[in-house]
């Protein structure tokens, strides 16, 4: 099940991707009905999509008002309040040699992000003045569906709700300024996510595309079977230190092909009108001009 957060005049609604469009879930809960969650993060801690289902079967053919046309919507991100966003740096080894990184990581290497840099597909992004070095790394983000504390790997993707697209935005003269990378990759805006919420049992996070194209070039290309530490084992490692609540992101690391890998003389870092698309097999594509 794809589901969406979004937004008509100052109203936030829920949606599930059908045959026949972006059913408004709210809008035929009320003429069925049927109570529905109200917000993504109910869904999430309720764990249980069955009156979704019940509606999405019994809304087959009826009038179109219960859909909503998904060129005209003004998204939101996926998951609007996570009480944790946490990332995860250098997780394919193609992307650690890119960046000159002298070792393979023998531990996740984690660090976070805020609410402020949520942003949504298609919502444009605004350069911020202090930096100029912007880079895009494409990642798949899990939305955590349980608490996990001391969890297993076996265990681990028990506790994932779903998967959503992500772009990790950093700002490359601010990350490296000082040897915490929290000011790079915190700027408002930088953690584009969406424009879906794929429910885990439709993904097999351990196979799928990712690639990124800028302005319609494609800059990434690979697949998160690559990944050092996959999704179960960064689940397993984190919940060892931090409890894992309902809601949580996150963003499992980028493959090779970053602006960053480039040699010096040929990068040319993100500018205001490039258009940047992060696409992940079967999760969706995440859209964002930058401004």
């Amino acid at each position: 099940m794809k589901l969406v957060n979004f937004k008509k005049g100052q109203d936030r609604f829920l949606g599930v991707n059908t045959e026949q469009g972006i059913l408004n879930l709210n809008k035929a809960g009320q003429k069925f009905d049927l109570k529905i969650p109200a917000r993504m993060i109910d869904v999430i801690q309720q764990n249980d999509l069955t009156s979704i289902q019940q509606l999405v079967d019994r809304v087959q053919n009826e009038d179109q008002s219960l859909f909503e046309n998904e060129e005209e919507m003004e998204f939101l991100p996926s998951v609007i309040r996570p009480e944790k966003i946490i990332c995860v740096g250098l997780n394919y080894v193609s992307h650690v040699e890119e960046a000159n990184i002298q070792d393979i990581p023998k531990t996740p290497v984690l660090f976070s992000k805020y609410g402020n840099a949520l942003a949504a597909h298609n919502e444009i992004i605004k350069l911020p003045k202090v930096c100029k070095k912007i880079d895009y790394e494409a990642e798949l983000v899990m939305v955590m569906g349980k608490e996990a504390k001391d969890v297993s790997e076996e265990d681990a993707l028990s506790y994932v709700f779903g998967y959503s697209t992500g772009n990790d935005l950093s700002a490359r003269d601010l990350q490296f300024t000082t040897s915490q990378w929290l000011l790079g990759k915190s700027l408002d805006g930088f953690a584009p996510i969406g424009p879906y919420l794929v429910t885990a049992d439709e993904v097999d996070p351990t196979h799928l595309h990712i690639e990124t194209k800028v302005n319609g070039e494609v800059r990434q290309s690979s697949n998160t079977k690559y990944m050092i530490f996959n999704c179960a084992a960064i689940i397993s490692y984190i919940s060892k230190h931090m409890t894992l609540k309902p809601g949580d992101l996150i963003f499992t690391g980028t493959p090779e092909g970053v602006i960053l890998g480039y040699p010096e003389d040929q990068q040319q870092w993100l500018k205001s009108g490039d258009v940047v698309e992060v696409t992940i097999e079967k999760v969706g594509t995440l859209r964002n001009m930058l401004e």
